[in-house]
C-alpha cells in the first residue's frame, strides 16, 4: 500500500525497516564518513523489509543506502538485471 503525503510517497513495509529508528545520517554518508555505510549496510542485513527497500530505491533512483546497497551498487544491479531481462 502506497499513500502520497505531499510530495512523499509512504509505504507500508517503512514501520517495519530495522532503519525506522535510526540517525537518517548514517544512511547517506559523505565520504568522510565511510564507516557510517559499513553500520547502515550492517542494519540492512538484519532487516525484515531489504528487498521491498531496494527495490523502493531501484524504482526512484534514490541517493544513500537502501535495502543495503549504495547509490553505485544499485545502479551495477540495475544493469545487471536490465541485461538479464534482455
Amino acid at each position: 500500500m502506497s499513500i502520497l503525503v505531499g510530495c512523499q510517497e509512504l509505504t507500508a513495509w517503512m514501520d517495519q525497516a530495522a532503519c525506522a529508528y535510526t540517525e537518517p545520517e548514517q544512511f547517506f554518508p559523505t565520504v568522510a564518513a565511510a564507516s557510517y555505510a559499513r553500520d547502515a549496510k550492517a542494519i540492512c542485513a538484519g532487516c525484515p523489509v531489504a528487498a521491498n527497500c531496494l527495490t523502493y530505491a531501484l524504482d526512484h533512483d534514490l541517493d544513500g543506502i537502501w535495502g543495503g546497497l549504495d547509490r553505485p551498487e544499485r545502479k551495477r544491479l540495475a544493469k545487471q538485471l536490465k541485461a538479464a531481462d534482455g
